[in-house]
């Protein structure tokens, strides 16, 4: 994985962001925060190396959009902070079980739906671009599992710019950390740099 400067996708990820995040912490039990974006090229296995993995298992929601807006993104959780995510999401804890349940899956769809989806609509408005929004899919498991599912068309070769934030997730005592990654295939990149800077 290299680091590279990608300018417009940055700008647009951290912009899109920062207004979610404040919406959430406007409206939720927790205090939502952009800690910082970066951008690198690499594939999908170099993405998802970007969460810690200190617990071997991690929980995504996704989309693979595919058509004029031919990007993946994602919003990587570990699942042993449930309680946590869901006491800042929800105003209340899900006591964390041995697996994830139902009814914390539906939760993560729905936390990460919202947070995906500002950064999916700022970029096809930036591009005017109209497009059916997408339902996310959910995947839990450890690394290879996680990369083999995310993976857009199962190709775990392919390169792409990667734009990775973080955010910090708190409520009360209580904080843990996301990654938002977008996989941008490098045509669909060049796009969003020859945009002008408003």
């Amino acid at each position: 994985m290299t680091d590279i400067s990608s300018g417009a996708l940055v700008r647009l990820t951290e912009a899109s962001l920062k207004k979610c995040l404040g919406r959430l912490s406007g409206v939720s039990a927790g205090t939502w925060e952009l800690l910082g974006i970066s951008a690198s090229a690499g594939t999908v296995e170099d993405a998802v190396k970007l969460h810690d993995f200190v617990n071997p298992r991690a929980s995504a929601v996704y989309f693979n959009l595919r058509g004029g807006l031919p990007f993946t993104a994602i919003m990587l959780f570990d699942p042993l902070d449930m309680e946590c995510i869901s006491k800042c999401f929800m105003g209340y804890s899900y006591p964390r079980g041995a697996v994830t349940t139902q009814t914390e899956e539906v939760m993560l769809l729905e936390l990460g739906n919202i947070v995906l989806n500002s950064l999916i609509n700022s970029a096809l408005n930036a591009l005017k671009l109209s497009l059916m929004p997408s339902v996310p899919a959910y995947l839990e498991g450890d690394f290879r599992d996680l990369a083999n599912g995310l993976a857009p068309g199962g190709d775990l070769k392919q390169n792409f710019r990667i734009i990775t934030a973080t955010l910090a997730i708190k409520s009360d005592k209580r904080s843990t950390r996301s990654e938002v990654i977008a996989l941008v295939p490098e045509e669909l990149a060049r796009q969003f740099e020859s945009l002008p800077q408003a």
